[in-house]
Parts: structure tokens; C-alpha cells; sequence
């Protein structure tokens, strides 16, 4: 039984004079998950976004890591289970499900 208890994610673009950079932060409570988003576009002011998630609505939790982990192992085994669908978290740090 495996849980992921904390996550970080940093992405970075190089647009010539206009570098965008976005990082999560997802950390595991008692009650459940918090994900933080943090968006800097060139020297605008940094954006933050937080949401909270209970222990129901992310049971079975497929983060990005773990999604990483789970393609490799279904690599090896050269094959898809009909019907492979996790809860997720999306780039904007909404949930969504993810189908494989």
C-alpha cells in the first residue's frame, strides 16, 4: 500500500524575454491533501493557488510520480487493464481522473 505524503513539481519556459515558471507542491495531512500553485510569468508578481482535498475524494491517487512509475510497470508487462482509471491532479491543480 503505497501513499504519497508530499510532491514537488517545477516546470520552467525560456521565452526570450518572458520566462514563465510554475511549481506544485502537494502535501499529505490527516484529512487529506494540499496542493499549492504557484505561477511567475516575467516579472509580473507571482500568482498562488491552494486547494485542499479530503481523504475520500483521493483515494487511489495516481500523482505525476506515481503515473511515471505505473507506465513503466505496465511496459514491462505489455499490456493495459481494461478499465484503468485513477483520480488525478491537472495542471491548474483541479481533479480530475486519469484513463490508461
Amino acid at each position: 500500500q503505497l501513499e504519497t505524503l508530499e510532491q514537488e513539481e517545477q516546470e520552467r519556459l525560456e521565452l526570450r524575454a518572458h520566462p514563465i515558471e510554475r511549481r506544485t507542491h502537494m502535501v499529505s495531512h490527516q484529512h487529506g491533501m494540499t496542493v499549492t500553485k504557484i505561477l511567475q510569468e516575467g516579472e509580473a508578481e507571482s500568482q498562488c493557488w491552494s486547494f485542499s482535498y479530503s481523504q475520500a475524494e483521493l483515494r487511489g491517487l495516481l500523482p505525476e510520480g506515481a503515473s511515471l512509475l505505473l507506465l513503466r510497470v505496465l511496459a514491462c508487462q505489455r499490456g493495459v487493464p481494461p478499465g484503468l482509471v485513477f483520480p488525478a491532479i491537472d495542471t491548474e491543480g483541479q481533479l480530475c481522473t486519469s484513463s490508461y
